[in-house]
């Protein structure tokens, strides 16, 4: 991609980058972008439409069976607790979402020529509005959320689709310090996928650096749930994505999601007192390992 850039800049006068990215105004910008489009997509034929159809990854359709992912949604909202207010996102979000808040580079987004790109993580969005409601006063925010993303970097095997559905919780509170905000985040959010899962999920924690959340997972949070909760001390994955305390979510020896703490509303309200815990699993992937007959 980046060769491909640098030859079509070379062609052009030099200082043309600079004008496309600071000289125009979005709004200048999405007319000249838009302009573009629409001539391309006057040359598109139905011959032409059928195979990017069958060829682009982008846009064939999911091998999940919607009436059995009906059956896991239902499943996911019974269960859900009352503090949980469920959040229907748009299926785009302002430009710079992912990469403005957290470490996702922006070629791995589907980005929109309107200053948007496409959902690529609801945890982002729900932070955003996290960070919205507790601008607004309110003491602790709990939401929820089911959205179908894109993600433009390649994935490998069979059945991996450049689109997938997510479930998605995002909390976020005020530190009242020693960890006891993030054990009590921990809590509700762990006990939603215990119950999901029932006695086969294998939950699991990995501290990437120390606080006194660990000690709050062993004298608050074990006690609680009184459910199995793993220490992973070998993981590496996701280090430098969460802010210090990662969660790992499975059933019966399949990876179904992750989670952790994160310093998105604490960097979006300006103030590291806050604290954010995100997590979330594959619907289609739960479906697969365990149907709701």
């Amino acid at each position: 991609m980046g060769d491909v850039s640098e030859r079509f800049w070379a062609k052009l006068p030099e200082g043309s980058r600079d004008a496309l990215v600071d000289g125009l105004s979005q709004s200048e910008l999405q007319s000249v972008l838009l302009d573009v489009s629409r001539r391309r997509a006057a040359k598109v034929t139905p011959s032409r439409l059928l195979q990017r159809w069958q060829q682009d990854r982008f846009v064939q359709p999911s091998s999940a069976d919607p009436r059995q992912l009906v059956k896991t949604h239902q499943r996911l909202w019974e269960r859900l607790p009352e503090r949980f207010a469920g959040v229907e996102l748009s299926p785009v979000t302002p430009l710079g979402t992912c990469s403005a808040i957290s470490t996702i580079n922006q070629n791995q987004v589907v980005s929109t020529i309107r200053g948007t790109e496409v959902a690529s993580d609801p945890t982002n969005e729900l932070a955003i509005e996290a960070a919205v409601r507790r601008r607004a006063g309110q003491e602790r925010v709990d939401l929820a959320t089911c959205q179908r993303v894109v993600r433009a970097q390649p994935f490998d095997g069979p059945g991996m689709s450049a689109h997938f559905e997510l479930f998605v919780l995002v909390s976020s509170a005020r530190d009242t310090g020693s960890g006891r905000t993030e054990a009590e985040l921990l809590i509700d959010h762990l006990r939603f996928w215990h119950d999901v899962l029932g006695d086969t999920a294998e939950l699991s924690f990995t501290m990437f650096t120390p606080s006194a959340v660990r000690d709050r997972i062993d004298d608050t949070v074990r006690p609680a749930l009184k459910i199995g909760l793993a220490e992973d001390a070998e993981r590496t994955k996701s280090a430098n994505y969460y802010a210090g305390t990662a969660l790992g979510i499975g059933v019966d020896g399949a990876l179904l999601g992750d989670g952790g703490f994160t310093t998105w509303t604490a960097d979006l309200l300006g103030d590291q007192k806050e604290r954010c815990l995100t997590s979330c699993i594959s619907t289609e992937g739960l479906t697969a390992v365990s149907p709701v007959v």
